[in-house]
């Protein structure tokens, strides 16, 4: 049964009602009609009327006498009244690959609203483990490693062992609503069993890279206020050290083989042997909290990013449908580290939303031949993974594997080059799709099947997001025009959009400014609203995927006594897009120090006391820094100097 809205008490509940509606001619050729889609009110009703209908029979099999546009158009309709329904997420009609109409895209999305309340968990997990549109024991979740195992679950799978993991958290630690959960988890199977667990119990998760050492670990405890985290054994020690002198000590549990036993830690597996099979799901509202990210900036240590469970939870519908087009038929493989928040993206809610299996392959490094393996001997649909990845692919001889020609492949978390492109295209004869969004998003911009791809391009925004290239205060600029990419969240707010800084009003009031969320990430819009990728806004780096703040590297490198002070930007690769390049003035006893020598080992020091991907490959031992007159560095004159600009770019204010 479905409801067109709370207003209109229109239901059908049935298909013969539906069909025999559907069957009157007049009706179908006015819904083709443009002013019948701006009808508000007529259009809330056929689109239940529609919705009703393709919830029963596919559109391919009716409407015979129907152009396949008109066909479309009508499906495309259809997906914002289920939409209406909380419980309808789950079973959103899929838009064809084919589809090309940007524009009602758009429209169409500009009506979706959050639901007042929402749980990822009972509203689409347990919704998929009883639907009748996909096989039940099909995989929902299919995991395998370099050592020959494998996992497989079902929606059924995946909503009990969430249930007993839920119980965990609510009944041996006592979580309450609200509480907040450290998980510290390489890429295998009990982290998507913990994520749904903290959904179901309103328990807060941050999630973070096994990378992080004791430092990084105990800012984040004292930061988010954690009352458990939760590791595998590789991170036991650095949580030992980081929790050794703090006041509040966290619960802890490990997640390892059961013969292995640490002090102080409770065991994972044998706590889901004894926890109860049953569990109440809270009722949350979209506006409650539901994760939260700790994201680089470029001063201080790295910020805490609130996500609730309508921005990711319900807003990642937007990544589903647009950035992977993907439907329960779909299998998706992101190879981003769970650290990261491009994991919550594609390796947890977007594909769940539409039905589809997520596949994971753990690895202790990244092998391009392996990966080309898996590509060729896996049902894979989609696969999202950073340019540098696709760099070292193109090395490969691609003529040797057999990827499907269906495969969607997409690029995050830097920009993608046109000759990557085109390499791609001329090894695989598969394009290579763009998708960009932040931490603080869901999928903003990029290219996708109702988008052409332009070269150099990052494409056009998401259907449902309004974006604008801005000044720093927030006011629109001209076509073609360099400015700051801004998100509008207002007259209405965007439900991808995070929520807020926590605890940093600073940093809040200055990136929000007017009607605009700033993105920090600079860029040109054309006329045909195309955006074009500039840089950072700021001095964060992105590099092979990883965001990197230069404090945090500065930081490092000051603890080593060969260091008086230093400086860290970004420096081109050719492989990594950018990677870190550190300026290092020595202190006096290290003046005459062999200098490669010395750049190793303080390149090892940065690995040993922070997170590994952050060390600066590149190093230059300089007299001086470039400063203002307040005394504060100017990177961005150390940032022009490596990318050979002339000093066009924005400068920092003193």
């Amino acid at each position: 049964m479905i409801k067109a809205n709370n207003d209109e008490a229109v239901y059908f509940q049935n298909k013969s009602a539906a069909t025999q509606i559907l069957g009157k001619e007049n009706l179908l050729f006015k819904l083709k009609k443009k002013n019948s889609i701006e009808d508000e009110r007529n259009g809330q009703m056929k689109r239940a009327i529609i919705t009703t209908y393709f919830r029963h029979v596919s559109y391919k099999q009716k409407l015979p006498n129907i152009r396949q546009s008109a066909r479309n158009k009508l499906l495309c309709m259809s997906r914002i009244c289920v939409c209406s329904s909380v419980r309808g997420i789950a079973e959103m009609p899929h838009i064809p690959a084919d589809f090309k109409d940007y524009q009602l895209h758009r429209k169409l999305m500009s009506n979706e609203r959050l639901p007042e309340y929402f749980n990822f968990c009972s509203d689409v997990i347990d919704q998929w483990a009883v639907s009748k549109i996909r096989n039940p024991n099909h995989p929902a979740f299919w995991w395998i490693d370099d050592s020959g195992k494998e996992l497989k679950w079902t929606f059924s799978e995946l909503s009990q062992l969430s249930k007993r993991a839920a119980n965990i958290l609510q009944n041996h630690c006592k979580l309450k609503v609200g509480d907040k959960l450290i998980v510290i988890l390489p890429k295998i199977p009990e982290w998507w069993i913990i994520n749904l667990a903290a959904i179901r119990a309103g328990i807060v998760l941050s999630p973070g890279t096994i990378l992080l050492r004791s430092n990084d670990i105990k800012h984040r405890i004292k930061s988010a206020g954690a009352k458990l985290i939760i590791a595998d054994v590789s991170s036991v020690d650095n949580v030992d050290q980081a929790t050794k002198h703090l006041e509040d000590c966290p619960q802890k549990i490990f997640v390892g083989d059961k013969s292995d036993t640490r002090s102080g830690w409770a065991h994972f597996g044998s706590l889901m042997d004894e926890a109860p099979a049953k569990f109440e799901t809270i009722k949350s509202k979209s506006s409650d909290p539901m994760t939260l990210f700790f994201t680089s900036g470029t001063t201080g240590a790295p910020k805490m990013a609130l996500h609730t469970h309508g921005s990711y939870g319900y807003g990642h519908s937007i990544t589903a449908r647009y950035m992977l087009n993907i439907d329960h038929n779909g299998m998706m493989w992101n190879m981003s580290d769970t650290g990261w928040a491009k994991a919550a993206w594609t390796s947890l809610f977007a594909p769940w939303i539409r039905g589809a299996c997520i596949f994971i392959h753990n690895s202790d490094k990244f092998d391009p031949e392996r990966t080309l393996q898996i590509l060729d001997k896996y049902p894979l649909t989609n696969f999202c993974a950073p340019p540098t990845v696709y760099r070292h692919l193109v090395k490969q001889p691609l003529h040797r594997y057999s990827l499907s020609k269906n495969l969607l492949c997409i690029g995050a978390g830097e920009p993608v080059n046109p000759e990557l492109l085109k390499e791609w295209h001329d090894g695989t004869g598969l394009n290579l799709y763009e998708g960009y969004g932040q931490t603080e998003t869901t999928f903003l911009c990029g290219t996708y099947p109702c988008v052409e791809i332009r070269p150099g391009s990052m494409g056009k925004a998401a259907p449902g997001i309004d974006l604008e290239i801005v000044d720093n205060d927030g006011s629109v600029l001209p076509r073609n025009t360099e400015g700051v990419i801004g998100v509008r969240v207002k007259p209405v707010r965007p439900m991808g959009l995070f929520s807020h800084y926590v605890d940093d009003d600073n940093r809040n009031k200055a990136v929000f400014k007017g009607d605009f969320y700033l993105t920090g990430d600079r860029g040109k819009m054309d006329e045909d609203d195309y955006i074009w990728f500039i840089g950072r806004d700021d001095d964060v780096m992105l590099s092979s995927g990883y965001r990197i703040g230069p404090f945090e590297v500065e930081s490092a490198l000051i603890e080593h006594p060969a260091v008086l002070e230093s400086a860290v930007v970004s420096s081109p690769d050719e492989v990594r897009g950018e990677v870190v390049k550190a300026f290092v003035i020595l202190t006096e006893p290290y003046s005459n120090h062999d200098k490669e020598k010395l750049r190793e080992e303080l390149q090892n020091h940065v690995k040993s006391v922070t997170a590994p991907y952050k060390y600066p490959r590149k190093m230059e031992f300089v007299d001086q820094l470039p400063k203002t007159v307040s005394g504060k560095i100017r990177r961005v004159e150390l940032r022009n100097r490596e990318w050979g600009r002339n000093g066009t770019e924005v400068s920092e204010k003193d």
